[in-house]
């Protein structure tokens, strides 16, 4: 592989961990196989150092990476929060996976952002504004699994990878590539997948429960969703998808049973864009995804309060999802200039 990694921030990297104990992995709130991949991949490579590494997440997994070696312990701050601080307050190293902002770790964010301990953070979104001592941030990786792997690789730490760690690290490789169908044009990707194939990892399985693999519920509310909560805003080249807090109800929806759900109305021929609100607890959750180098990522900046990537992204919003709807209808033609010039035609019926 190309060494596209800066040798002085690799050197710095495998000295904090060479003077650590302790040392806390941390990823974003509603944690995905990337997030959740990262952390748990890294951690087996450092327990495997001599390391005293722990896992501690915002919030609980999806049900769909249950399957994941080791899943069972991460410390989960909305289950377990005095042991979670108590891991945090006692580490001399955290390692922050997978996001750009302090923010999107929600109510674990002050213990994390204000620990009296040096910060690394492996991230590939944009714009990243995390305090940190040591930051890797590369927006054209695939994952920050793949960023993990590769800094694993630059420190010489290969020969620890072993089954667990290759199976999260190439979970994060497959789900944020949609099984290697978006975001996955350099050759080296395949290369770092073959690694994880010689260490163990079983990609049939890992796209069997953590793509394929659906409850009855969730695949009922997936077709509701599509059947009854679909509209396609035929001028802008946008399909947007809205689930009230009782439609989830009535599909007994439980964390995780949506995930995928954004990327389905991209399948229609002539859709660039595809935006799905989501009624939660606290909030509006918008989930974005694009074709043709189309700025969702702008959108959930400039109305939502997010960002991510060019053409995968998500924000939050504060009030009622029909108020939300409403601001997405009001501008979404601010951004009908980023459309490609020539496109399929559009089918609808």
């Amino acid at each position: 592989m190309k060494n596209i990694l800066n040798p002085k921030k690799v050197d710095e990297f495998r000295k904090l961990i060479e003077k650590s104990s302790r040392i806390v992995i941390t990823c974003h709130m509603r944690p995905d196989g990337d997030a959740i991949g990262s952390s748990l991949g890294l951690c087996g490579v450092l327990r495997a150092l001599g390391k005293e590494a722990s896992v501690v997440v915002p919030d609980r997994a999806p049900r769909s990476l249950s399957f994941l070696p080791g899943i069972k312990e991460i410390a989960v701050y909305t289950q377990h929060d005095p042991y979670c601080a108590r891991l945090i307050s006692d580490a001399d190293l955290i390692i922050m996976c997978d996001f750009n902002s302090h923010y999107r770790q929600g109510e674990l964010a002050p213990l994390v952002e204000y620990a009296d301990c040096k910060r690394i953070l492996i991230d590939h979104h944009q714009e990243p504004d995390v305090k940190c001592d040591l930051s890797f941030s590369f927006s054209e990786m695939s994952s920050t699994c793949e960023l993990v792997f590769r800094i694993i690789a630059a420190c010489g730490w290969y020969q620890f990878v072993d089954y667990a760690s290759s199976m999260a690290l190439l979970t994060g490789l497959i789900t944020d590539t949609q099984n290697f169908t978006v975001n996955c044009n350099d050759p080296e990707i395949y290369e770092i997948m073959m690694r994880l194939l010689e260490k163990g990892a079983d990609k049939n399985r890992i796209v069997d429960e953590a793509i394929k693999a659906s409850s009855l519920s969730a695949l009922k509310l997936s077709s509701f969703a599509i059947l009854e909560r679909l509209e396609v805003l035929r001028e802008h080249r946008c399909a947007v998808i809205t689930l009230s807090k009782k439609d989830l109800d009535e599909f007994d929806y439980e964390k995780g049973d949506t995930e995928g759900l954004v990327n389905v109305p991209l399948r229609i021929r002539g859709i660039v864009s595809s935006i799905f609100l989501r009624e939660d607890p606290d909030c509006i959750k918008v989930s974005c995804r694009s074709k043709f180098d189309y700025p969702v990522s702008q959108i959930c900046k400039d109305l939502f309060n997010g960002g991510g990537h060019l053409m995968a992204a998500g924000g939050e919003f504060k009030g009622t999802l029909e108020e939300c709807r409403q601001i997405l209808l009001e501008h979404i033609g601010d951004y009908d200039r980023y459309l490609p010039q020539k496109l399929d035609k559009l089918e609808i019926k």
